[in-house]
């Protein structure tokens, strides 16, 4: 379809503006500057946003884009960027496009040869790994797991001998179950640290174990409370991997079990071999039921 432009005007600017993840000291004043000028604001959800441009003393026409219909809505928001409207493109909270949405916004401007201009800003991920303590060099985002038990726990296998950190997303109502099949699956002797309510009043940090920032969770009373961002230590490099399996685990276990009991059996092998800390405990069950 041919758009009508006026005459000696071009095309406005889609600017993707990062937003505060919880404290609203760390919108950036070109963030603010940006909001203030662009005709349209296109937001995830237009409630909350909405009360982001209150904060600022701000009115704007606004347009809800979120997972549900941004491809249907992709046609007007191009429609007003051709017609020469400057917008800006924020979600609920954060970077546009980190896990939200945006990126089909983002792709048919770019086709369309509008410019896309990023105001970069707080991001929940970089924001976890910078406190985290955790190897930065190489990560993978994985945004969130899946829901379901079964996804989750067979995408976790698939991360299972990741070398980089690993970071996610999790909602409170999920958080629980997430790191019970962190635990499962990587083994409850990974380092893993959980950021809760990050920028925010009660911003917590818990740090260890799998096992234990679960067992933490399980009793804090805030536990399953706020928004969530899981940083795992990756798996160990292949070399100590490839030594580990080349071990008679079996063996190793028998001997150990000689003396020792199943649960620091299970431990002492799992640091040894690299193997998973339930699945060797399991194991040593076995050998010992023999």
């Amino acid at each position: 379809m041919k758009e009508t432009r006026q005459a000696g005007s071009g095309p406005g600017t889609l600017y993707i503006v990062a937003t505060p993840i919880g404290n609203l000291g760390d919108l950036s004043p070109r963030a603010e500057k940006v909001l203030s000028s662009v005709a349209i604001v296109a937001a995830e959800d237009t409630r909350h946003s909405g009360r982001l441009l209150q904060h600022l003393g701000l009115s704007k026409p606004m347009i809800a884009l979120h997972e549900h219909n941004e491809r249907e809505r992709f046609d007007r928001v191009l429609k007003e960027l051709l017609a020469g409207k400057d917008l800006a493109l924020i979600s609920d909270a954060g970077t546009p496009l980190i896990s939200d949405p945006g990126y089909v916004v983002v792709r048919e401007a770019r086709a369309a040869g509008i410019r896309v201009s990023p105001i970069p800003g707080p991001c929940a991920l970089v924001t976890a790994l910078s406190a985290a303590g955790l190897p930065t060099d190489r990560f993978l985002f994985a945004g969130f797991l899946p829901a379901k038990r079964t996804g989750r726990k067979s995408a976790l296998e698939a991360l299972k001998r990741e070398p980089a950190t690993l970071v996610f997303y999790e909602s409170p109502h999920r958080i629980l179950d997430t790191l019970a099949d962190l635990v499962s699956v990587l083994g409850g002797e990974r380092e893993l640290v959980l950021g809760r309510e990050l920028t925010k009043t009660f911003e917590t940090f818990y740090s260890g174990s799998a096992e234990d920032v679960l067992a933490e969770l399980q009793t804090d009373p805030h536990g399953s409370k706020g928004e969530f961002v899981v940083v795992v230590r990756g798996a160990e490099a292949s070399g100590r991997a490839e030594a580990g399996s080349q071990l008679d685990v079996d063996k190793l276990l028998g001997l150990l079990l000689a003396e020792l009991p199943v649960k620091k059996v299970a431990k002492i092998v799992a640091e040894l071999t690299g193997g998973s800390k339930n699945e060797l405990y399991q194991r040593a069950l076995e050998l010992k039921d023999r």
